[in-house]
């Protein structure tokens, strides 16, 4: 058990240590924002705008008594991000139709009681090309790479050594100017979780710990720029990129994902 005291928030290495009571209100935010991407897995249509998805997550939250953490983040204004194809991350939902053999990833973030569940997965849009359909699995296989790294004792770098290990085997290129993050009870907090990394470094993962992993994987390289609307991240070669998300903890044993999905659609373009 892990103890605190009753009026101060414990952090080592300034990441928050949070206590077991924490854990259950993690687990009610990362359940509704896993639901609600479950909810959109027959909505991912050819012919959909990405518009109208945003909408029916706006409607999602509120019905489910939460609140989108990204409506008016930094004077963001939708209830999620959906970057297709060639878009990185940070995609503006809008008036873009998805069309067949498209990928997308909807990355949806959520406050329940205050505690923020924070996920994303990839869409196929009908059929798509073998080559998208590696890429989203391998970007799967990377994020849970990193996520099967953590433990007690292990290092933040541990999960970059492992997603970078997988991603390079199949010869795809991490993105670097992205990383996870600290959450619980703030949006974005301690540590940095960066998706390429040297085992062995940054700050010791301690029972308690809550953050994100999300690696973006592209086919081509790297690198990225971002758009003028000053959040569209896309990569630089316009190859497909790939991201999955979890939120997760650090337990005494390991970990605990908080956004697992209760369908059980974790990779939908294979259901």
């Amino acid at each position: 058990m892990l103890e605190i005291e009753a009026d101060l928030v414990k952090r080592v290495d300034g990441i928050r240590i949070h206590t077991p009571e924490d854990f259950e209100g993690m687990r009610k935010a990362g359940r509704v924002a896993a639901s609600c991407l479950d909810m959109l897995v027959p909505e991912v249509k050819p012919g959909v705008t990405t518009g109208h998805l945003d909408d029916l997550i706006r409607e999602f939250v509120l019905d489910n008594g939460a609140a989108s953490a990204t409506i008016g983040y930094r004077g963001y204004r939708h209830a999620s991000c959906i970057s297709h194809n060639h878009v990185v991350c940070h995609g503006i939902p809008g008036d873009r139709v998805l069309k067949e053999g498209d990928i997308a990833n909807i990355d949806v973030t959520v406050v329940v009681d205050g505690w923020h569940g924070d996920t994303s997965r990839m869409y196929g849009v009908g059929e798509v090309k073998r080559r998208a359909s590696r890429l989203m699995d391998l970007t799967y296989q990377a994020m849970m790479a990193g996520i099967e790294a953590v433990k007690p004792g292990a290092r933040v770098g541990d999960i970059g050594a492992a997603i970078t290990e997988l991603a390079h085997k199949n010869r795809l290129s991490v993105v670097e100017d992205f990383c996870g993050h600290g959450l619980g009870q703030v949006f974005h907090d301690e540590p940095n979780v960066v998706h390429s990394a040297r085992a062995g470094t940054g700050a010791e993962l301690r029972p308690g710990m809550f953050f994100t992993i999300e690696p973006m994987l592209n086919l081509g390289k790297k690198d990225t720029y971002i758009l003028n609307d000053g959040w569209t991240a896309v990569t630089r070669d316009k190859s497909l990129s790939a991201q999955f998300e979890h939120s997760i903890a650090v337990t005494e044993d390991g970990y605990e994902i908080f956004t697992t999905s209760p369908a059980g659609l974790h990779t939908p373009h294979t259901a």
